[in-house]
């Protein structure tokens, strides 16, 4: 998760810094940096949260760190569950002060709030 939002938190810095080298008198050139790097973050979110995770079940963090996401029953867990555990599940664990990702510690298969609310599991993959 960390490589995934280091990536994403990596676009908008990239973008702000053009933004205020664009800075003095270009201050709509400096405005729309900024917008295009927000909108390059979020199209890169939701292809790497969603589409890539529901599809092969892996985001870029996942790859890298040789995990993979995936139903109980071992299949992909499909772009509806990714957006599902990513956009709702992920929030709801921040939310709760951290106990969703807390619960991961707690339960024996090592699930988190997301990955119940999802019904989905991490497994190593290989």
């Amino acid at each position: 998760m960390l490589i995934d939002y280091i990536i994403l938190v990596g676009i908008v810095a990239l973008s702000t810094l053009i933004a205020r080298m664009l800075g003095g008198g270009a201050r709509t050139a400096a405005s729309s940096a900024e917008t295009i790097g927000i909108l390059i973050a979020i199209a890169v979110a939701v292809l790497n949260l969603g589409i890539l995770a529901g599809l092969t079940g892996r985001t870029i963090g996942k790859w890298a760190t040789g995990l993979r996401v995936q139903r109980k029953d071992g299949s992909e867990p499909g772009v509806g569950r990714a957006f599902l555990r990513h956009f709702v599940g992920y929030p709801l664990s921040f939310l709760t002060l951290g106990f969703g990702f807390l619960l991961a510690a707690l339960t024996t298969r090592g699930r988190g709030l997301h990955d119940l609310i999802a019904d989905t599991i991490v497994v190593r993959d290989g």
